[in-house]
């Protein structure tokens, strides 16, 4: 007699029996493959990468140059609180040439406080050319155009007026001074402006804000060469035992000195993670990879975004220049690119960089690529355009682009940093053993040293207010 098998349970569920050793069971004997651990925040750095960089073996890096006696133009800041409630910041009108250097900030808050607001509309002119300066201007806000009448009597763009940007002090020494062109807004506008007789009332009322003008007004008529510095008198084309004039070279007396900035962290490791699972990563070196990655992007922020050394706050107000439409046109990248000789490299966030070929598709240009270290790279005339994601966006969706020439034997950009350091990991980056704690966590010391140099002001330049918003179809 056969006897019948009781049926399992899953057959009673309709599913087959397990017939060997499942997948998920075989790991618990396997050694799996890993990668290493991965960070999204790397970047690939061109700045750092593209960069000579400078041994500073004493710690700090003194620019000397040529006496310069020309004054560049500044940006005056501004406060607002609400739409009709524009101030200026009182110290930022050092940034206007004649105000450069005067230490009294009460007459400075005087001064300001003489300036009221004004709005304009797209289309409207704020001043005609040909007619008496009366009046000085301070762009809070939007953009203007100067235009002037050129050899065949034409209306040309000579050049935009962007936020913080003075007009008018120009009139300053002169008699019935005029207005050279005519300035027109083309956005919405405020600017704030001040009659010149209350300048003239306080001029009359503080003999030395009218003796400081004095001595800005002589030094700004001794002879200067095309860059502001200081002439040197050479003779040439002459015949015979002319006179030959006597001649000096005169430094600047004050130059800047750059000291290395520092990027630093505590890494903490505990020495059962460090004893025990090492195998087949070293946790201690992982932890050490990763934090210098980190204190390396941190490291390139600062380069371009810090106030004292970031090269987007030290470049010479002269060495910038706003986008004549907006977008970053093919016109624009030309005249930032020749505002110095040897460009080297541009470098833009990666949506400027999108905005720029947008442009150039609509008017059929192929702006052409180049190689740099094994990378293929979008270049402009043959200089390559890097991206780089640390380059700010404003909340009007603009952005800047920057043009570099590097290298000290070009009087370019150059990176500082020290090499030798105690406990060097990677040049003028070192990792110092700080101890153990009760609670058994090592502690080290992750220090990155650095620091950047524009050695002349024309070294680098930046195109601003690029609009960066792509348009509607």
């Amino acid at each position: 007699m056969t006897t019948q098998q009781e049926p399992t349970t899953t057959e009673l569920n309709g599913q087959q029996p397990q017939l060997s050793l499942s997948t998920q069971a075989a790991r618990n004997l396997a050694t799996t493959t890993k990668t290493r651990p991965q960070m999204q925040a790397i970047t690939s750095r061109w700045l750092l990468r593209t960069l000579p960089w400078v041994h500073v073996p004493g710690g700090a890096y003194r620019v000397n140059r040529r006496l310069t006696l020309a004054v560049g133009r500044g940006r005056v800041e501004f406060i607002q609180n609400g739409a009709d409630d524009v101030r200026i910041i009182p110290e930022t009108l050092r940034e206007i040439p004649v105000l450069r250097g005067f230490p009294d900030t009460e007459l400075l808050s005087q001064l300001a406080n003489k300036f009221t607001p004004r709005d304009l509309r797209a289309g409207e002119v704020l001043v005609e050319a040909g007619t008496p300066i009366e009046e000085a201007f301070i762009v809070a806000h939007g953009r203007l155009n100067r235009y002037g009448t050129g050899k065949y009597g034409t209306e040309e763009l000579l050049g935009v007026l962007a936020d913080g940007e003075p007009l008018g002090d120009e009139a300053l020494g002169q008699q019935d001074p005029l207005w050279l062109h005519t300035v027109k807004a083309t956005t919405a506008v405020t600017v704030v402006s001040m009659p010149w007789r209350s300048f003239q009332t306080l001029l009359d009322r503080h003999q030395h804000l009218a003796d400081h003008i004095d001595r800005f007004l002589l030094n700004a008529r001794r002879p200067v060469n095309r860059r502001g510095e200081a002439d040197v008198e050479v003779a040439s084309g002459h015949e015979g035992e002319a006179q030959l004039p006597a001649t000096f070279v005169d430094y600047d007396l004050e130059p800047r000195e750059y000291e290395l900035d520092v990027a630093q962290t505590v890494l903490r490791v505990h020495t059962r993670v460090a004893d025990l699972y090492n195998n087949p990563m070293n946790q201690l070196q992982e932890q050490l990879r990763l934090t210098i990655e980190e204190l390396r992007e941190r490291q390139e922020w600062e380069m371009l975004n810090n106030r004292d050394i970031g090269l987007l706050h030290t470049t010479a107000y002269d060495q910038r220049i706003s986008t004549w439409s907006g977008p970053p046109t093919p016109d624009d990248m030309d005249d930032l690119l020749t505002m110095r000789r040897k460009t080297r490299l541009f470098l833009a966030h990666p949506k400027a960089i999108a905005a720029f070929y947008r442009e150039c598709n609509k008017r059929g240009l192929s702006p052409g690529s180049t190689i740099v270290e094994g990378h293929e790279v979008p270049a402009w005339r043959g200089v390559p355009i890097f991206p780089c994601g640390k380059i700010p966006i404003s909340e009007g969706h603009t952005s800047s682009i920057l043009a570099l020439r590097t290298g000290e034997e070009e009087q370019g950009v150059i990176g500082l940093h020290q090499l030798g350091l105690p406990d060097e990991y990677e040049p003028s980056l070192n990792v110092r053993f700080m101890g153990i704690d009760e609670k058994a966590i090592m502690s080290y010391l992750v220090s990155a040293y650095y620091s950047v140099a524009a050695l002349v002001p024309d070294a680098v330049g930046i195109l601003e207010n690029v609009d960066i918003a792509a348009p509607r179809s």
